[in-house]
């Protein structure tokens, strides 16, 4: 699966560098047998982006994407549009929304979701149903983010916050702190991988798509 990632997130026209970045010896070793580069660090970061930052700061590199290794349905132009809108100076951190119209999701934890103001910056993520009672669609949260390379480096300087501890996620600290995360829409979720059965439903969705 993380091979997989990375060979999308190599199709991006508009990423100029793919890196892995890990802490446990075996992920190492197996991207570095299929040609990837690889950054150890350090173990013990709470978050995914925590993670990013540390392999982030040596780069020469003024916009960063965090790509989830357990997203195998992502595409090069998903990456490519959160590039373009961190071209907007108004934005230092971007992450993608898509809306999905398949109503019982809304109460599945697994299933994060966002609403957003009128001008497309986030208000609140959740696992819970927001906004409670929808019964026509609802945003879900796609789990990949830009950022500047600076909004990165002072989001690792935060403490981790409250609502980011009860929900598991972790932009909510960015909200919780003031700072703002700009929603881009893409035309169709992707599948994450959170559970054993969501390898399935992957490997079904592409066999039916080769098909």
């Amino acid at each position: 699966m993380i091979q997989w990632v990375y060979e999308v997130a190599c199709r991006s026209r508009r990423l100029d560098r793919v890196l892995i970045a890990t802490d446990d010896a075996r992920i190492f070793e197996t991207a570095s047998g299929f040609g990837a580069e690889v950054v150890m660090t350090r173990a013990g970061h709470a978050s995914g982006t925590e993670r990013v930052a540390e392999a982030a700061a040596p780069l020469d590199a003024s916009i960063i994407i965090n790509v989830q290794g357990d997203e195998p349905l992502i595409e090069g132009a998903m990456l490519d549009s959160l590039v373009e809108a961190l071209g907007d100076p108004a934005v230092s951190m971007a992450t993608l929304m898509a809306r999905v119209k398949e109503m019982e999701l809304l109460r599945d934890p697994n299933t994060v979701k966002v609403i957003a103001d009128k001008d497309g910056w986030a208000l609140y993520f959740s696992r819970a149903p927001i906004p409670c009672g929808a019964s026509d669609y609802f945003f879900q949260h796609i789990g990949i983010y830009g950022y500047r390379k600076d909004f990165l480096t002072d989001f690792e300087r935060l403490p981790k916050s409250r609502l980011e501890s009860i929900e598991k996620l972790e932009q909510l600290r960015v909200l919780e702190n003031g700072l703002k995360i700009k929603m881009i829409e893409i035309s169709h979720p992707t599948l994450s991988v959170d559970t054993p059965q969501d390898i399935i439903k992957v490997e079904n969705f592409l066999k039916a798509k080769t098909r």
